[in-house]
């Protein structure tokens, strides 16, 4: 079944009791190839010294990228896998939220390659990540 179809509401049902509730990720848009979500910067997602921590970004950036791969091809015949992942952290974030959006850049019949950047709510750099995902048939 492709989902590019689903609504938001049940898209963010799906993330209960998960990493992604965890994190307070929230996706507000998706259509095919691209995706955006926000997440909470706070002590869900600090590092040590009160900021956004970098593998918080990553999580985010996964989070987006899979699920976007996940709404364009047929889960009952395929599976969807992160297989690489590079992140570089530009700028710093205390509080507020952070907003994500994921552009597919590449449509292969085995790999999806996303690119995704996070900013802050002032539309500051905070990361740029591209991810690979493996399509892989049942």
């Amino acid at each position: 079944m492709i989902y590019t179809e689903i609504s938001l509401e049940e898209l963010n049902r799906t993330s209960k009791g998960t990493m992604i509730e965890h994190l307070g990720i929230e996706y507000l848009e998706m259509k095919d190839g691209y995706v955006k979500a926000k997440m909470p910067v706070d002590h869900r997602t600090w590092q040590p010294y009160k900021i956004l921590h970098g593998g918080a970004s990553i999580a985010l950036a996964e989070t987006i990228a899979s699920v976007g791969s996940a709404a364009i091809v047929d889960l009952n015949k395929n599976d969807v896998k992160g297989a690489s992942v590079t992140a570089n952290h530009l700028g710093s974030v205390s509080n507020g939220y952070v907003y994500a959006t994921a552009n597919l850049i590449h449509r292969g019949k085995i790999t999806h390659v996303w690119d995704v950047k996070v900013t802050d709510e002032r539309d500051k750099n905070i990361s740029v990540v591209r991810l690979t995902i493996m399509i892989i048939p049942k």
